[in-house]
């Protein structure tokens, strides 16, 4: 690492006494970290590398505030390597051959390896990611990325092959409480010399909005503090309106293109099929509080409607549709208590997967046999040629017998007695099951379809 000049660690020094109250408690050792234990505990991933200085390219994912560039820091001076740190915002092709070239020189000078951490690397393009391969294929730097996004989503193939990921998790209340505690009582870079305390309230909405980013809770935690006047006994006392103030904002991490958006849907999507009404909504608000496309929700639960529902209540799809042509119609807040109204009634409707299922194997059939042929008495005979030829010949029309319906085959021949739909014994759908079962066992007794081809 470069050495510092006295003045340039002065200035370091004013620089860092300016900075946000999450950038001044930053920790510097492994010891300071707070979170990340399935990482850092004895014997864990992590733990192994910095006791064993076994060095390899990683990816961090994980939330904001969450500790990445902390953590990278920290595993760099701890491996004694050289960092050269950079944002994927902000490198191009040309930074990233110059981050290269310096650690190169830096191994021939020092023969020490290098870290190259890249701040969002699911920003980088595919160029760019093509570019930074080969060097970490070759080990001339070592990969420390950073992401709040999914890397199978932004990361190309043979780069995330070379680095191992990492997951990381959203802080809780426990840990967050140790840094905030710890922020209270720092007197040179935190809050100490402004005597404070949290009420209860206070405390319980800054964990609960924060989603678990230390960097919200601490800078939150500083505007509350110094906004707050100190009382007879010289401490301040941040309660809940101050705190709600110091937030504004509830931190919501959700990208409607990334994996936050499918991880939601799917939890929406689940919670219905579970018949589990309050998940639903729950679900529901989270992703139109996130800023999600009402209409993508609506146009989701018309396919809940068929998928999990189908036949066993033929009005979810109807309700699915009504509630989609109700937003469109009124638009939020007032159309949003429609799709509230359809993710109930999709809850609490008898389920039912005989729909999806049939047409699933209905699908993969009619892809094998798409040559088979029309059977002769159902084709459709507009000319005289046609009725000379014996199309339509011998067609039994089911509303001539008494309960409209005749023991006739419908498939081609090689295909006769094909059953793709198994009804489930719930709501509309179980009311006609048995119906179904007997005209398919009249039809068995009946025997093949006779060949009318000529």
């Amino acid at each position: 690492m470069q050495q510092l000049s006295p003045f340039q660690k002065r200035s370091e020094e004013a620089l860092k006494g300016q900075a946000p109250l999450a950038e001044r408690m930053r920790p510097t050792l492994i010891e300071e970290f707070v979170g990340q234990a399935h990482l850092l505990a004895p014997g864990k991933i992590l733990d192994r590398v910095l006791r064993n200085q076994r060095l390899q390219s990683f990816i961090l994912w994980g939330p904001p505030g969450s500790g990445k560039t902390t953590l990278a820091r920290i595993v760099a001076h701890q491996t004694q390597t050289h960092l050269i740190a950079m944002s994927a915002v902000m490198a191009g092709t040309r930074e990233i051959r110059s981050a290269v070239e310096e650690a190169q020189a830096v191994w021939a000078r020092e023969k020490r390896r290098t870290w190259l951490f890249m701040d969002e690397i699911h920003r980088l393009n595919k160029a760019q990611q093509d570019t930074l391969l080969p060097h970490v294929e070759r080990g001339s730097v070592l990969l420390l990325g950073a992401t709040t996004e999914n890397p199978s989503f932004e990361v190309i193939r043979p780069l995330l092959s070379r680095a191992q990921v990492l997951v990381l998790e959203p802080l809780g209340t426990e840990e967050l409480r140790i840094i905030v505690a710890r922020a209270l009582a720092d007197e040179r870079d935190g809050l100490g010399k402004h005597p404070a305390r949290l009420t209860e309230e206070a405390e319980e909405y800054l964990f609960a909005a924060s989603g678990g980013d230390a960097r919200i809770v601490l800078n939150a935690l500083e505007m509350a503090v110094l906004t707050t006047p100190a009382g007879p006994d010289g401490v301040r006392v941040v309660d809940y309106g101050t705190m709600q103030e110091a937030l504004q904002r509830k931190a919501v991490h959700y990208d409607k293109e990334g994996e936050e958006h499918f991880n939601l849907i799917s939890a929406l999507h689940k919670s219905i099929r579970g018949s589990d009404p309050d998940a639903g909504l729950y679900w529901l608000a989270r992703m139109l509080d996130a800023g999600e496309d009402p209409l993508y929700v609506a146009r989701r639960l018309v396919r809940m409607a068929s998928e999990d529902i189908g036949l066993a209540d033929p009005m979810a799809v109807v309700e699915a549709i009504a509630a989609l042509q109700s937003y469109q119609l009124l638009g939020s807040p007032e159309g949003d208590l429609a799709l509230a109204q359809t993710v109930v009634y999709l809850a609490l409707a008898p389920k039912s997967n005989a729909l999806y299922s049939a047409f699933g194997k209905a699908s993969d059939l009619a892809k094998k046999t798409g040559a088979a042929l029309v059977p002769m008495h159902i084709r459709n005979a507009p000319t005289p040629l046609m009725k000379k030829l014996g199309y339509g010949k011998d067609y039994r029309y089911p509303h001539d017998a008494d309960d409209a319906w005749v023991p006739e085959h419908y498939f081609p021949e090689p295909l006769a007695g094909t059953v793709f739909y198994d009804p489930t014994p719930r709501g509309w759908e179980g009311d006609r099951r048995q119906m179904l079962l007997e005209h398919r066992q009249k039809l068995a007794e009946a025997g093949k379809p006779k060949t009318t081809d000529s």
